[in-house]
Order: C-alpha cells, then structure tokens, then sequence
C-alpha cells in the first residue's frame, strides 16, 4: 500500500492493467440500470471509462496520482461525470447508502485493512445496490499472472461469505480465466468471483 510504488509502476508502464474493463465486471454491469458507481484501487480507469460510456456517475480512488492523471485523461469528453480521488484506502471514509452499484477488482489488502473496507463498502450500497468483486484466490500463488504473492492478502469463499453477511450473495464462485489485461494480469490465473446485492428495507 505504497503510493510511490504505484506511482512509479504507473509511470514506467502506462496501460499496466490494459485498457479494457475486466470482463466479471463488465459483464455484470451490463445488466444494471446506470445511476452511481463506486470503484476503489481504480488504477488508470479501465472500468471507470466503460462505466462512463454507459451512462454511469462514477466516484473513483486509487492511491496513485500518477493513475490518477492517465484516469481523467483517458474519460475525455466524459471526465465530467467522473470523480476521481486520490485516497489511502485504509483512510477512505464513504459516504452511507450512497451508491447503486461498488466495483471491487482486484484490490487486494492486508486482513485488518479489508475487513474495516469491507465493512465501509457495505455501508456505502443503497438498499438493492448490487455489490461486483474479482480477485486472486490463494491457489494463484503457484501462477506467474499476476497478484499479491502474500496468502493472506488472497480471497476465499469463506472470507467473502463472512465479509459481506449482511449481503445477499447472488454469486460466489472460483474461476479460471485466461487474464488478458495488459502486463499486470496475463496468463491463466486463479480468481474467485462475486456478485452481492444489499437488502431491499
């Protein structure tokens, strides 16, 4: 969780993660009615830029300035419905039942850190908000695409079933994709996918 690491990362290798969404996400959003979209670790804006074409108000955070900077960059004519943030997300404080939709892809943190994350995204979905995670599942530690190489950083059912219980889980399932998305994630990998829905009142 060290912004000059990201920075740097960012600087030498712009488009790390590709510049098309990810599909889990893609696919999911798709279904959605447009209204406010929630994406942290947002990186260079990959998903936020397709969530934009769609119609969508997009509130995004990524520790990275220099991610940040390629984000805005990249919206173009549509940078006007993006609110982009530089953050720590161990600090991020969101706003209450604020949101229609959260994109989680790939934001892998330290246990303490997710769990009090976790926590806050819940807090942030408006009743029937939709909730859309892809991450790295402990068995990617034996592939070369990607990922933290540090196992309790790494997403297992039971974690995800504990973090979001005050969701409805719609989806929750591991997968193996063949990544395609830029340097950053190529190869067959490991993932684990989810899709959640908060309680209508």
């Amino acid at each position: 969780m060290d912004p000059e690491f990201w920075n740097q990362k960012f600087r030498e290798h712009p488009e790390f993660y590709g510049s098309e969404p990810n599909e889990w996400f893609k696919q999911n959003l798709d279904t959605l009615p447009t209204g406010r979209l929630l994406l942290a670790g947002e990186g260079e804006g990959r998903n936020a830029l397709f969530a934009l074409k769609q119609g969508w108000r997009v509130q995004a955070f990524d520790q990275s300035e220099v991610a940040r900077t390629h984000a805005v960059a990249a919206a173009g004519k549509w940078a006007e419905s993006l609110d982009y943030r530089v953050e720590n997300l161990a600090e991020l404080e969101l706003e209450k039942a604020a949101f229609d939709a959260v994109g989680l892809i790939y934001i892998h943190l330290p246990p303490q850190v997710r769990l009090a994350f976790h926590k806050k995204v819940v807090d942030s979905l408006k009743p029937g908000g939709k909730l859309i995670l892809e991450g790295f599942e402990p068995r990617q530690l034996t592939m070369s695409s990607g990922g933290p190489k540090d196992e309790s950083m790494l997403f297992t059912k039971e974690q995800m079933e504990e973090d979001f219980k005050d969701l409805k889980l719609l989806h929750l399932e591991y997968a193996r994709p063949i990544l395609n998305e830029g340097p950053g994630h190529r190869g067959p990998a490991f993932v684990l996918r989810l899709l959640a829905e908060r309680h209508l009142p």
